[in-house]
């Protein structure tokens, strides 16, 4: 036997359906942190009764335990679109333009690893997070002409696992904080049962495939 038959970081045809139907679809379905969830959707209704975009959020807490998921249906409850990158993927500011002028109102940006933007990115952001305005640089150099262009209103959602070396400014910009912790024996349980009885329903699962529980 081969040592792709036995596990593969590749995810096989016949995975797709498993992990789609494993990853939860609404907020209810998530397993575990449930104080985050008890949070999340006070805020969320808040919002939607408003008709305004969610307040800034920064997830924080040791990694693998939901953060970008939780980001994702917080866009799927609210009913807008999520647009996702990383703070190492943005070296500039014009990095960030094409994805703040396209933003409809109300939808999301996720950051993850926000801890590690640069400051020329941080502060391009601070406008756009405070008064939905971004500055743009026609030119280089010191006589360089800059021109502001709103954008829609939106909500920007940070991911950290260090939050120790997230910077001062860039924190007080976030409306909401939440700490995603360890899950218990309990909830670990109940994600495995959940692949279990959904298992069942997918089409064959390939002996000794690699497996997501997609909870990450």
């Amino acid at each position: 036997m081969s040592p792709r038959e036995v596990t593969t970081p590749e995810e096989l045809a016949e995975e797709g359906p498993v992990e789609l139907s494993l990853r939860p679809q609404r907020l209810a379905e998530f397993i575990g942190q449930q104080k985050v969830k008890d949070s999340l959707r006070i805020y969320i209704d808040a919002a939607l009764s408003r008709r305004e975009p969610l307040d800034h959020t920064l997830f924080f807490g040791p990694p693998g335990l939901g953060k970008t998921t939780l980001a994702e249906l917080i866009a799927r409850e609210l009913g807008v679109n999520i647009r996702t990158t990383s703070g190492p993927a943005l070296e500039k500011p014009g990095d960030l333009v094409g994805t703040l002028t396209n933003l409809r109102p109300g939808d999301i940006l996720f950051i993850d690893e926000i801890h590690r933007l640069r400051p020329i990115i941080e502060e391009f952001l601070y406008p756009a997070m405070e008064d939905y305005k971004i500055d743009i640089r026609l030119s280089e150099g010191p006589k360089a002409q800059t021109i502001t262009m709103p954008i829609e209103k939106f909500t920007l959602i940070g991911a950290t696992t260090r939050l120790g070396m997230l910077t001062p400014p860039m924190r007080a910009r976030f409306g909401i904080e939440q700490r995603l912790n360890y899950y218990p024996s309990e909830d670990l349980e109940l994600i495995v049962h959940r692949f279990h009885r959904r298992e069942f329903k997918a089409p064959p699962h390939r002996p000794g495939a690699s497996f997501v529980a997609g909870i990450s």
